[in-house]
């Protein structure tokens, strides 16, 4: 975190993204694939069938998640999908944080885009039962890919703080705390070496659900930035060929890159919210609260990520 020259494998960023993609794959994929339950392709380390392709209709453009829609078409002629989990593909991920945020963006919009194109689709099809219609609708598309973000941006970022300038409104504690944190750590389970960062990753996913439920209505009014496609930046397995003892090379300052309005916004509501709370407050949420401030300001200032060694 910040600019420190870490190998990406160490970087706190990546820690959390592996966390996450820990989670869409043991939970999401291999357990849609033991429930035989449809489970969508990831675009990456996957064998498809050419008869696959040509009858689901090859591969489309019209959406930035073509391995998905590939995955929505194929699954409504039929076909089905194995994981298997013994075998491991190299994998790359985002370095830094504004490689992260496109990459977020693209992963959030491009999944409420399809479905906006896909739900009369799936609903008229003949050949998939009804259970099937409803899961990919209601349990795939509508819980998973935009519900799931909406629910935790409104909810932690902005409903919680506002109650507690409304002392009529109580929000329980089994809502707010005790079901939350046993489903976020039955997600985390995948990923044991990290679990000692599971209570920051919660704040840091918190701060994310702003981009993906921004993206995702963007997606799902198919808004100016529904189809951008911004390449994500990587450092792949060249930062691990550098030696440690090498020139540290900063980027040149950019307030558009580093300085992060909106999560800074969010930290100046989170912190008067805290201190509101502290003062007159009775649930003690101020400890959460000025916690998620000092998240939503670290990323607001950019300083998540690694730097590049010089080459």
């Amino acid at each position: 975190m910040g600019d420190i020259a870490v190998n990406a494998d160490e970087c706190l960023l990546t820690r959390m993204q592996e966390m996450s993609l820990d989670y869409h794959f043991t939970v999401e994929q291999e357990v849609g694939s033991s429930t035989h339950a449809f489970f969508g392709f990831n675009g990456t380390g996957g064998i498809w069938r050419i008869g696959a392709i040509n009858e689901a209709g090859g591969w489309k453009d019209r959406t930035t998640v073509e391995d998905m829609d590939l995955a929505v078409r194929a699954g409504l002629k039929g076909w089905k999908f194995l994981y298997l989990a013994d075998l491991q593909v190299k994998s790359e991920l985002p370095s830094t944080f504004k490689a992260f945020r496109f990459q977020q963006h693209r992963w959030s919009c491009g999944p409420a885009n399809l479905f906006r194109k896909m739900v009369m689709e799936i609903i008229r099809n003949k050949r998939v039962v009804l259970w099937k219609k409803v899961y990919m609708i209601y349990s795939f598309f509508f819980v998973r890919k935009i519900i799931a973000h909406m629910v935790t941006f409104w909810f932690y970022c902005v409903v919680l703080p506002l109650t507690i300038m409304v002392p009529e409104v109580e929000v329980p504690k089994w809502g707010a705390i005790y079901i939350p944190c046993i489903i976020t750590a039955l997600n985390a389970v995948g990923t044991p070496r990290s679990i000692h960062l599971l209570f920051y990753w919660i704040l840091f996913e918190n701060v994310m659900s702003l981009h993906r439920t921004k993206a995702t209505f963007i997606g799902l009014l198919e808004a100016k930035r529904a189809n951008e496609w911004v390449v994500t930046e990587k450092l792949g397995d060249t930062l691990k060929n550098k030696s440690s003892t090498k020139t540290i090379k900063r980027p040149l300052f950019k307030v558009g890159d580093r300085i992060h309005l909106l999560e800074l916004g969010f930290a100046a509501f989170l912190f008067f919210s805290g201190c509101y709370d502290f003062l007159y407050g009775k649930n003690n949420y101020f400890i959460y609260l000025f916690l998620q401030t000092v998240t939503f300001t670290i990323t607001g200032f950019g300083y998540v990520g690694t730097i590049i060694p010089s080459s």
